[in-house]
């Protein structure tokens, strides 16, 4: 059984990965019944900073339909994460000063507790986009044409 919950994979595409750093998450009783089940969605996903703290905004979990009926869940709620002051200090720095964004990348499950990896990150312009995706067509030939899959070349 993969310990991965959830992947951004436009992430990959639409920045420059820098540096990457592990956190917590501060959730819910049905917001981990639902991350159990595998119900979240981080496409649209990104980190602010607000009064020297880290906030996971536009991450999408859906409810269970066996959640309580004394609760509203709020699939889009703005969830608090966890991190070591020091590591906070740095990516704040690296958001103000330098223009970095910052990203989750994925979501796992750790030793029980749910994990967010995020990252810090610069956006890729359109001409960079396509550079990416050609390297990688060509690195994908390339694999081919070394383990002699294409014969017509």
């Amino acid at each position: 059984m993969s310990s991965t919950i959830a992947l951004n994979r436009e992430a990959k595409h639409d920045y420059f990965i820098e540096e990457r750093f592990e956190a917590g998450m501060v959730l819910q009783g049905w917001e981990v019944k639902s991350l159990r089940a595998g119900r979240l969605n981080l496409k649209d996903s990104y980190v602010i900073v607000k009064n020297g703290e880290l906030w996971l905004l536009g991450a999408h979990l859906s409810p269970l339909l066996t959640a309580s009926t004394h609760i509203h869940p709020d699939p889009t709620r703005t969830r608090k994460l966890l991190m070591h002051r020091e590591q906070i200090n740095r990516m704040i720095g690296s958001v103000e000063r330098k223009g970095f964004t910052i990203v989750p990348l994925a979501m796992y499950w750790k030793q029980g507790r749910a994990k967010v990896e995020i990252a810090l990150v610069k956006g890729k312009q359109e001409h960079d986009k396509r550079a990416t995706l050609k390297d990688r067509e060509w690195q994908r030939d390339k694999a081919r044409i070394m383990k002699g899959g294409a014969r017509d070349v």
